[in-house]
């Protein structure tokens, strides 16, 4: 079976890595997104313990076009009867980078016609279509004029754990949060902070990776779980092992943030998810936050740009005097969009990742605190 983990720019490396633990074969990195071999099981394994991916794709066929109509009779020429029945529905989900196709949408329209056409001269009846929750999503990727068809297992996109049960403003990604934490190099050694945590997404991911919890073991659905081939019995034995081998850490995670409202929301948040007994929120300035131990590892996401209404000069010197005075010996990395304000931070960066926040381009550096 080939797949594709598809993931954010700069996370590709790290995503190979958890590939590897999961039991991925011929693993190749690509951009924003790795290709690997792997049975059923793998599959299954990929969607509920992988933190750095957004969707897991099961790949069924490539060929070329060059408009949207010589793509449409390629795809009728595919034997969806293997895949969907009349009774069934599905979805198409276009993503297009192509000089040859302009409009996505459109595309994922032909792509639609085309099934429907398919079954329609076969049976006389045509499966209908579903965009909330279709048998099978159906992942259209068009690169210049090589389209690739897939189908997408993972259903609702990784990301989403389910522990964001309030939203506070410019929450971080889940998957970019855990992807920074496995780019940390934290082995959960350690004891871990947060800052500036905001509604807690970084602590959050850190504390399932201590208790070694996988990112998606409480969601109560996939898309591969609507495919006609689907194991339950496989995919409980597999729950059932994850459900086995989560712990109690050895280490503290501490969160806070200057803003009560947000300490409220991410304390809500670990409570409805199980976490709260693993993380110490605090209402606090950073200014007047105390390491937990004599070292560990720090991960900030501070604010970095002027919607926010603070003086971000003085907030990025003011953090490094921060990092300097008390956090020596920790390892240190922040996020930010704005590199001026990173290069405001003494000490000095001695690793530079460069990863996107949505559409924004980020750095996501580790700073030098150590003695000596």
């Amino acid at each position: 079976m080939k797949l594709t983990a598809k993931t954010f720019h700069g996370l590709e490396k790290i995503l190979a890595k958890e590939l590897e633990i999961v039991g991925a074969k011929n693993i190749k990195v690509l951009k924003r997104a790795v290709a690997f071999d792997g049975n059923k099981e793998v599959m299954y394994r990929c969607n509920l313990h992988l933190r750095s991916a957004v969707r897991i794709l099961e790949y069924v066929t490539t060929f070329e076009a060059r408009n949207e109509d010589e793509m449409y009779q390629k795809v009728k020429k595919i034997d969806w009867a293997h895949y969907l029945s009349v009774d069934d529905t599905f979805a198409v989900d276009a993503v297009v980078n192509s000089r040859y196709f302009k409009h996505s949408k459109f595309a994922a329209y032909r792509t639609k016609d085309a099934i429907c056409d398919y079954f329609r001269e076969k049976t006389g009846k045509r499966p209908s279509v579903n965009v909330q929750r279709p048998t099978i999503l159906i992942n259209l990727h068009i690169s210049e004029e090589k389209i690739t068809i897939s189908f997408d297992s993972s259903g609702e996109p990784l990301n989403r754990r389910g522990y964001r049960t309030n939203e506070h403003e410019a929450p971080i990604n889940e998957v970019l949060a855990a992807g920074m934490i496995l780019i940390s190099g934290w082995k959960c050694e350690t004891n871990f902070m947060d800052i500036m945590c905001g509604s807690g997404t970084i602590v959050m991911e850190a504390a399932m990776m201590a208790a070694n919890i996988p990112p998606n073991l409480k969601r109560k659905e996939f898309g591969f779980m609507r495919w006609r081939n689907y194991d339950e019995t496989l995919w409980k034995k597999i729950v059932d092992d994850a459900k086995n081998s989560i712990k109690n850490p050895v280490i503290r995670i501490h969160g806070s943030d200057n803003s009560m409202d947000a300490i409220d929301i991410a304390r809500q948040s670990a409570l409805d998810f199980g976490l709260k007994q693993f993380i110490d929120f605090k209402p606090s300035s950073f200014k007047d936050v105390r390491p937990t131990a004599k070292t560990g590892t720090l991960i900030i996401n501070p604010p970095y740009n002027e919607r926010l209404k603070v003086n971000l000069g003085k907030l990025y010197v003011d953090l490094g005097t921060k990092l300097r005075r008390s956090f020596e010996n920790w390892d240190v990395w922040v996020l930010s969009s704005n590199f001026d304000a990173l290069e405001l931070i003494d000490p000095k960066p001695i690793k530079k990742h460069f990863l996107l926040n949505g559409p924004i381009e980020c750095g996501f550096w580790k700073y030098n605190t150590m003695i000596g």
